[in-house]
């Protein structure tokens, strides 16, 4: 799966996909699910009309839900992920790349033994693949839900005790904060993600960090996605205020559900 991923790095830098839809980002939710045996595993359909570039690719993530076969977007049901914007695409160069894969989308629920459900979510308004997917599954349903986004008013006041707030690209500096920030992470899980993500993304310059701290103690923090001068605050804590969340952008979800006889090792 990493291999695909990476091949379709030049694609989804050419479509200016999102962070949460980039190669270090689905590397990162890949991993996690390595040293431990994961409930779910991660499967690529990819199109290739010259047998060499991607024209278009899907990541998806498989996982058994009773005796249903449950096809997701990858990295769609890892926690945290930023909100307030799509995070998830389906990478398509045209109509064309988007009916295609539509096609393998298709044929991957096909070998698919017993039920499946497709439960594709994060999607931006106007996905061309969705609705090539609507018009060949009959059982399908595409709808729009409201996001909700963080919102970063760390600079609108000072931090405690007058001190300023502190905002660094440095890995060395994201460091320092991580044990504090990781402190206020309840799930095992969503915590080991986030350690995972944020080093990766502090080490190729995608990763902002913004502290308050009073006397070396936090009291808030910022995690914030930095592409060019795209700026997508991701996860925070704060004992002080500055943060807030308000609604974001519409997302879009396709869901359909069927039946398979065929390929026994699908979906285990």
């Amino acid at each position: 799966m990493v291999a695909e991923i990476r091949a379709a790095a030049s694609l989804m830098a050419a479509l200016r996909a999102p962070v949460t839809a980039r190669a270090p980002w689905l590397t990162a939710v890949v991993n996690q699910g390595g040293p431990v045996r994961s409930r779910s595993r991660p499967v690529a359909v990819v199109v290739a009309v010259d047998g060499q570039r991607p024209d278009a690719a899907a990541f998806l993530s498989l996982r058994r839900r009773g005796l249903t076969t449950v096809v997701s977007m990858l990295g769609g049901g890892t926690e945290p992920l930023p909100g307030g914007r799509p995070s998830a695409r389906l990478l398509v160069r045209d109509e064309e790349a988007a009916a295609r894969l539509a096609d393998g989308l298709c044929d991957l629920l096909g070998t698919l033994r017993g039920p499946w459900s497709l439960e594709l979510a994060g999607l931006p308004l106007g996905d061309p693949t969705s609705r090539a997917l609507a018009a060949r599954l009959p059982t399908s349903v595409l709808a729009n839900v409201r996001s909700t986004r963080l919102v970063d008013g760390l600079d609108d006041r000072d931090g405690p005790g007058g001190t300023p707030v502190v905002r660094s690209r440095d890995p060395r500096v994201l460091e320092r904060w991580l044990p504090a920030l990781l402190a206020g992470v309840a799930d095992p899980r969503a915590r080991a993600f986030l350690r995972s993500a944020a080093r990766l993304h502090a080490a190729i310059g995608q990763l902002e960090l913004a502290v308050a701290d009073e006397n070396g103690v936090l009291r808030a923090g910022l995690l914030t996605l930095v592409d060019g001068d795209d700026r997508w605050p991701w996860w925070g804590t704060s004992e002080v205020g500055g943060l807030r969340e308000e609604m974001g952008a519409p997302l879009v979800g396709l869901t359909a559900g069927g039946w398979s006889a065929l390929s026994p090792g699908a979906g285990r």
